[in-house]
């Protein structure tokens, strides 16, 4: 009898701890893949006001979506691959579902403020499609903006210190409506064929 008790015990244990691992692997990939979560009414905790500057120096919030379909991406100047990859395929969704002047834009928006100096983004924006605009701001107005987009991001530095450092975020293209508020998602690798098709039945 105690022998059986003392398997059910390993076994209850063992169950338990897979358990904890599988919801620490499930955490770790929702952060990771920026997971999109919804509300008890179904629609997404996607969106909200912020306040950034974009490559030409002008100011720029979630009034500036009104009236427009909004392809929204956060990345950052300094990213070796991932980031150049999704701002072509928004070029080149956008070049696949051709607009009148101003009813389809593309934001770029920072998570690397202490690099990305409109400066920066100002020389960096003439790699990619001219209806993209870059957008940066304070850590505070990039951190708010991040938050409302359900943005996960954090500075990897070489070494304590170093001024050398890449910076880990989700990959996220968001298709925001003319009401400014959140229709779609595209995850990294996304052709750029389905976010053409989804501008076209959006537009």
């Amino acid at each position: 009898m105690l022998r059986t008790r003392y398997k059910l015990l390993i076994a209850a244990t063992a169950a338990l701890a897979l358990v904890a691992l599988a919801s620490l692997w499930w955490g770790l990939a929702g952060r990771q893949a920026g997971v999109i979560r919804a509300g008890s009414s179904g629609t997404a905790l996607v969106g909200g006001p912020f306040s950034l500057t974009d490559h030409q120096g002008r100011r720029v919030s979630e009034a500036d979506l009104k009236g427009h379909l909004t392809l929204i991406y956060f990345g950052f100047t300094y990213c070796p691959d991932i980031c150049p990859t999704e701002l072509q395929s928004i070029g080149a969704a956008l070049d696949q579902a051709p607009a009148k002047d101003g009813e389809i834009q593309a934001l770029f928006i920072t998570i690397d403020p202490e690099r990305d100096t409109i400066e920066a983004l100002a020389s960096y924006m003439q790699n990619f499609h001219p209806a993209m605009r870059g957008l940066t701001g304070s850590k505070d107005e990039i951190a708010a903006a991040a938050k409302a987009y359900r943005v996960y991001f954090s500075k990897v530095e070489d070494k304590p210190g170093s001024s050398t450092y890449l910076m880990d975020h989700s990959s996220i293209i968001y298709l925001m409506g003319r009401d400014g508020k959140f229709l779609k998602h595209f995850g990294f690798g996304t052709p750029p064929e389905e976010i053409a098709a989804k501008l076209r039945e959006y537009r």
